[in-house]
């Protein structure tokens, strides 16, 4: 599998009671096959795996695979802090008959590199899928490295990476010493210089709601090789993206789709939605980017 476009890891849905939401997360799927993204990943963090129970995580799977039906790749995420239970996703994912998968390293336990690899080589062997891995220290505490990948490189199956370390140091060296396995942004506001060295995919959460413009982002940068009109693009998204990073991003995310007139509902606790101020905020920041973003797109 290749790994190019624009990934959404879709956000879940939730009733007033805090159960996950099944029709409202089809209408979140529908969205985004109509606004032409290029694939969408299930159980990431956007998607607030880490507050689902195992339970609900099987059937959120199970459910996008029936609502996309094949129109478009479904990646499903393994993360967890025990490898037993990364193990079994990846082995529901199978399953399920999904594209691939994403492997990230288990958070707070605080693998060397080696044990971080013996994880990623055991959910590689429970499904024998393409896998996208996802480096992200900050959130995981530990980052994958030259030791990480001389442990994993038996494997074909390691084809991608969601680099999220904001690094771009780490971007330069993975482009030129590893170039077998796919870049794929993952830290949003560096989309530009990801696309520059070569990446050709993009994992964004704001994709739930404003797909189009990140779509536009990947065709002027990937497709068209226009990185002028890249810039422009991406100058008019920096406002957002700054936004994002301020804190509240799995909830700034759900207003925006509740923006776009999808029903997202709220998140899971320990987090809490956006004040009145901070839904203002946004709204005012999507309006202006959307018109913006409209206006490039047309050539103006």
């Amino acid at each position: 599998m290749k790994f190019e476009g624009i990934y959404t890891p879709a956000i879940t849905p939730l009733r007033d009671d805090g159960s996950i939401d099944k029709a409202a997360f089809a209408e979140v799927l529908e969205y985004l096959i109509e606004a032409k993204v290029h694939g969408i990943i299930i159980g990431g963090s956007t998607g607030e795996y880490y507050a689902h129970t195992a339970q609900e995580r099987f059937e959120l799977a199970a459910h996008a695979k029936d609502v996309i039906n094949g129109r478009l790749p479904l990646i499903v995420g393994t993360g967890a802090v025990r490898t037993e239970d990364s193990v079994e996703y990846a082995k529901a994912a199978k399953e399920i008959q999904a594209d691939a998968l994403l492997v990230g390293s288990p958070p707070y336990a605080l693998p060397t590199e080696r044990e971080n690899a013996a994880h990623a080589l055991a959910v590689d062997r429970a499904a024998n899928l393409p896998i996208m891995l996802y480096n992200y220290p900050a959130r995981m505490g530990v980052s994958m490295g030259d030791e990480f990948f001389a442990a994993i490189a038996g494997s074909k199956n390691f084809v991608a990476i969601k680099e999220s370390s904001g690094d771009m140091g780490r971007v330069h060296k993975l482009a030129r010493h590893y170039p077998h396995i796919a870049l794929s942004c993952g830290w949003d506001d560096q989309a530009l210089e990801f696309f520059a060295w070569g990446a050709r995919s993009w994992v964004c959460a704001g994709s739930n709601f404003i797909p189009h413009e990140h779509v536009a982002l990947y065709e002027a940068c990937v497709v068209e090789k226009n990185f002028d009109k890249g810039r422009r693009i991406m100058s008019e998204m920096m406002p957002l993206m700054d936004f994002l990073e301020g804190g509240k991003f799995v909830q700034s995310i759900k207003h925006g789709c509740a923006l776009s007139g999808l029903r997202p509902g709220g998140v899971r606790a320990p987090l809490q939605g956006l004040d009145e101020a901070e839904k203002n905020e946004l709204q005012q920041i999507v309006a202006t980017l959307k018109r913006n973003v409209a206006h490039i797109a047309k050539g103006v």
